[in-house]
């Protein structure tokens, strides 16, 4: 049998990192994309350390022609990793509409720029989707907002996609993380800014703070939070929905289980009072 090829977006670190070397310590050719390709140098360093090989492209997931340009020369596809993403901090008051804009574009229509070009490669080949979403695509949070939407949009897309494709041999599922150890947090762009500005919002912005530092203090390593996705690719028959650890089975059982909302509204109050 050939080697079957997935395409990883946003493996420059993280979870997408961990996850290419993952895929290829289990035997798969691993396209490995990033919007700046002069980033790579991390991830072809923990590649030649595990002893393995990943294929470095650059793909910006906002640009149409980026992703298409990506896939353009590949004889075969058999699994997609949507891994790409950006975080953001701030609440609507203070919030520009073009920020939330950019955001939703980066984390929700970045996923479906590649997954539609990447769909007719994977029908070919009885392939799979795999989307990395977050608990923060489950259980909303305070000074999340524009994130968290982008994150339940990305859910509630895959969610309805899933069984359709199912119809054409393509399985869809989509992994939830909680916080883990990477860059991800400290890459937010203007996270400075939107502290010093807070206003009237600073008492329950500092408070939410704290607690993300703690929750980060305990935080999952990229590698535990890639094993779930190289499991994914690998699995028979690929759940739809999977935590990457006990700490975001948890929390997102607490919404899972919520019928009315009240036991959500009361956990993310108590993080800001």
């Amino acid at each position: 049998m050939s080697i079957k090829t997935v395409l990883i977006t946003g493996t420059s670190s993280g979870i997408g990192l961990a996850a290419a070397v993952a895929a290829a310590q289990s035997g798969w050719r691993v396209v490995a994309t990033m919007r700046d390709t002069t980033k790579s140098g991390p991830l072809l360093a923990a590649a030649e350390a595990a002893g393995v090989s990943v294929e470095v492209r650059a793909l910006d997931v906002t640009d149409p022609a980026s992703v298409t340009a990506s896939l353009a020369d590949l004889d075969r596809l058999d699994a997609l990793v949507n891994n790409a993403g950006a975080g953001h901090l701030g609440t609507l008051e203070q919030e520009r509409l073009e920020d939330v804009r950019a955001v939703m574009e980066v984390n929700f229509f970045g996923v479906l720029h590649v997954t539609k070009a990447a769909l007719p490669m994977l029908r070919a080949s009885k392939g799979r989707v795999v989307t990395v979403t977050s608990v923060g695509g489950v259980v909303g949070q305070p000074f999340n907002e524009a994130y968290c939407a982008a994150k339940f949009a990305v859910e509630g897309f895959m969610e309805s996609l899933a069984p359709v494709a199912a119809t054409v041999g393509v399985a869809v599922s989509v992994v939830e993380p909680g916080a883990v150890a990477s860059e991800f947090v400290s890459n937010v762009a203007g996270r400075d800014t939107v502290v010093e500005q807070a206003g009237p919002y600073a008492p329950a912005l500092a408070a939410y703070l704290a607690r993300t530092r703690d929750a980060f203090a305990a935080a999952q390593t990229p590698q535990g939070a890639a094993a779930p996705i190289v499991e994914l690719l690998e699995a028979e028959q690929p759940a739809f929905r999977v935590q990457t650890s006990d700490a975001a089975r948890a929390f997102t059982a607490v919404k899972l289980t919520d019928g009315d909302g009240s036991a959500v509204q009361a956990l993310t109050s108590a993080w800001i009072s």
